[in-house]
């Protein structure tokens, strides 16, 4: 095996720019994992280039193209975590182009989520709800920062996430009739149980400002959640989390049916 002593390196420099930088990672088509569950999804799904692994690994080492060992001091240096877990590896960005037209029937747009943890959860939420795949607009949170992947535990491997303009998005299922439905608290809002959920694209803004008017303005409907008058509004991956869940519920209901 491989060993790297110095936090000098070029490789640990190269890590550390991955994770912190989003045009970076897009550059070299990479975008770095930490811990042993994501490490396992990566070599499941055969996306890891290069792992750095601790001295005395606390799990078996994995398979990966290529694997390094570093001391401590270097590991601090390079995980993204305060608490380094052992090993860190380089991934490959999925490669999943644009299907047009879109051929499932679910989809969560995020506008201006810029919470890495928001947008991870939302994407795990996604994932386990059925959605067909999720779209972030302009403004949101890179899907492959280390906190994202980290709080989508591993997500990005298997569902398809998609970063479009706006405008791209709206032609898109316009061609394959999608409707835009975005959440909002204005007074046509329709309360979410009385939805059609068959087939949809939800629109969910970030908890500050909701959804910018650009989106608004391409929505076919809004939807509101019923919630406490003392209440204004939920967290971002809670309000996707509520609209998944619905969809599913009605599904389920009609399967039953």
């Amino acid at each position: 095996m491989e060993r790297i002593t110095s936090r000098k390196n070029p490789l640990i420099a190269h890590f550390r720019k991955l994770a912190v930088s989003a045009s970076y990672r897009r550059e070299c088509g990479t975008f770095l994992c930490d811990g042993y569950k994501l490490a396992e999804e990566a070599v499941r799904w055969g996306v890891v280039r290069t792992a750095l692994v601790a001295e005395d690994p606390i799990q078996p080492l994995f398979m990966a193209k290529r694997q390094i060992e570093v001391p401590p001091a270097v590991m601090e240096a390079v995980s993204p975590s305060r608490t380094p877990q052992g090993i860190v590896c380089e991934c490959e960005i999925p490669d999943r182009p644009l299907p047009d037209p879109l051929p499932g029937r679910r989809y969560v747009v995020l506008d201006g989520v810029q919470d890495p943890g928001n947008v991870g959860t939302i994407l795990r939420t996604a994932d386990a709800f059925g959605a067909d795949g999720v779209f972030l607009l302009d403004g949101c949170a890179d899907p492959y920062s280390p906190k994202t992947v980290r709080s989508g535990m591993g997500v990005v491997f298997r569902l398809p996430v998609w970063q479009v303009s706006a405008e791209a998005l709206a032609s898109l299922l316009d061609r394959s009739g999608l409707p835009l439905y975005g959440a909002a608290l204005d007074e046509n809002a329709r309360d979410i149980r009385d939805m059609d959920w068959n087939r949809f694209a939800a629109a969910i803004g970030s908890e500050g400002r909701g959804l910018s008017q650009e989106v608004l303005d391409l929505c076919r409907g809004t939807f509101r959640i019923p919630m406490r008058q003392r209440c204004e509004s939920l967290n971002a991956a809670m309000a996707a989390g509520v609209v998944l869940w619905e969809a599913a519920r009605e599904e389920d209901l009609a399967c039953r049916d």
